[in-house]
């Protein structure tokens, strides 16, 4: 039991450390020179993504509820912490797209999603690959669970304060607040409460699964899609280089190809020719296109394209090895 609850402590130790990594570094934000400011954000990543992990375990729930409350997650960095959701100055990303009741909107589609899946769901998946004994069962007792939410919220708190030197004066309305808070309960209520349990492997024949290397394409294309469609990048101020009212156009498509893949992987996973190899491969996958559009898209000089490109190669490196011991 002693050497059970030690593993249990290095895997969320585990967790905590690798979310930062996955969701920023790998992105090249920060560029791999400004690392440390990943010290700044483990906080409020890491804590949160293992409090996430340890109340799905602990109320029986599946990925579903883990993507809901790494929505909730990003409403409460993006919205409450940052308050980027509707600031009209930083980042520059009011600019990007039309401000809908003073949501930046573009800005707020991407980010959602994209702290459900590369903040909170695929380091979840990496470390259960990792550490496959522990996949089903909390990480921490009781102690642990309340310590991840204090570092949680001081996490948040720490985030708005540094806020307050990038984005000097801005305060998110109270209105605003007041739904983001209401977003987060009704999002956490339905993930916890509401949201089935997985079901069992079928009796009956499985449907054909995707070979892994065809998952791992598919998923790559989704992933550098979606960013690619509402993330401004080559110089363009608007996402997909639209202007006008055409902005719409990439914000639709990108919505469309989230719940086409959504969809898709729910069919895929709902039955039994779904393997960890096949987790393994959607979960690099992603990462590559991730890392391959950070090289385009976030590179401020050569120096930062090229540092996070050879980040990429040994992060395939590291693929490759759990790739090996997950075979």
């Amino acid at each position: 039991m002693v050497t059970s609850r030690a593993r249990g402590r290095w895997a969320a130790l585990l967790l905590a450390g690798l979310t930062p990594v996955v969701a920023e570094l790998t992105l090249g934000n920060p560029p791999l020179r400004q690392a440390w400011l990943l010290l700044l954000w483990m906080p409020i990543y890491g804590a949160g993504t293992v409090l996430i992990r340890e109340l799905v375990r602990r109320t029986g729930r599946g990925w579903p509820a883990i993507l809901m409350l790494g929505a909730a997650y990003g409403i409460v960095e993006e919205g409450l912490a940052l308050q980027a959701l509707t600031s009209p100055t930083i980042y520059g990303v009011a600019d990007w797209a039309p401000r809908i009741l003073g949501l930046n909107s573009a800005y707020t589609e991407l980010n959602i999603l994209y702290h459900a899946v590369f903040s909170v769901a695929l380091p979840i998946l990496l470390v259960d690959l990792i550490v496959p004994a522990l996949r089903h069962r909390p990480y921490l007792g009781r102690a642990g669970l309340v310590v991840a939410g204090v570092v949680f919220v001081l996490g948040a708190l720490l985030l708005r304060w540094t806020t307050a030197f990038i984005d000097p004066g801005h305060q998110a309305p109270p209105a605003a607040l007041a739904v983001f808070v209401l977003a987060i309960v009704v999002l956490t209520v339905l993930a916890l409460r509401s949201v089935p349990r997985p079901p069992g492997l079928p009796a009956a024949a499985l449907r054909t699964v995707p070979a892994p290397p065809v998952v791992a394409c598919l998923a790559g294309v989704v992933a550098f899609g979606y960013l690619a469609l509402l993330f401004p990048f080559g110089g363009a101020r608007h996402p997909s280089f639209t202007q006008g009212g055409w902005v719409v156009v990439p914000m639709v498509v990108a919505a469309l190809l989230a719940v086409v893949a959504g969809v898709l992987l729910r069919r895929w996973t709902a039955h039994g020719g779904w393997r960890d190899r096949h987790s393994l491969a959607l979960a690099g996958g992603a990462l590559v296109a991730h890392t391959a559009f950070g090289v385009i898209a976030n590179g401020e000089n050569a120096t930062d394209r090229v540092s996070l490109a050879a980040l990429g190669l040994v992060m395939i490196g590291l693929l490759a090895l759990l790739a090996r011991r997950t075979r």
